[in-house]
């Protein structure tokens, strides 16, 4: 049986068969490396998913829906690329939502939002 080493220091292991690091702070290293860029990524959509709902929670009162134009969303910051899911009716309109708020393209540069209350 070959000496076995710390993945990201190197030291040799001592103890359990199955050791991969030599301490936790070695691990979190090891692990920082390999997922840090996917990880930053996912935490730069999500953020920006997190301001385009409060953006929609802002302008959308719960028991009804409002129109607004995509000036007033461009200019609060709202980024139409990102969203958490879509909706598509019977009558095939597509209801974009970032979370349990939701908007539907009206045409001429207004949009409809919407609260799913199932959401909650």
């Amino acid at each position: 049986m070959g000496s076995r080493e710390c993945l990201n220091c190197k030291k040799p292991l001592i103890g359990r068969a199955d050791k991969k690091f030599c301490d936790k702070q070695c691990r979190n290293e090891f692990n920082n490396i390999q997922y840090g860029s996917s990880n930053n990524y996912i935490r730069k959509v999500n953020r920006i998913i997190k301001k385009n709902r409060s953006i929609l929670a802002e302008l959308c009162p719960l028991d009804k829906s409002v129109k607004v134009s995509r000036k007033q969303l461009t200019k609060a910051g709202f980024s139409f690329e990102y969203f958490t899911n879509t909706y598509i009716t019977k009558a095939e309109k597509i209801y974009h939502f970032c979370y349990e708020y939701g908007y539907l393209d009206l045409g001429d540069d207004y949009f409809a939002l919407v609260y799913n209350k199932t959401y909650t």
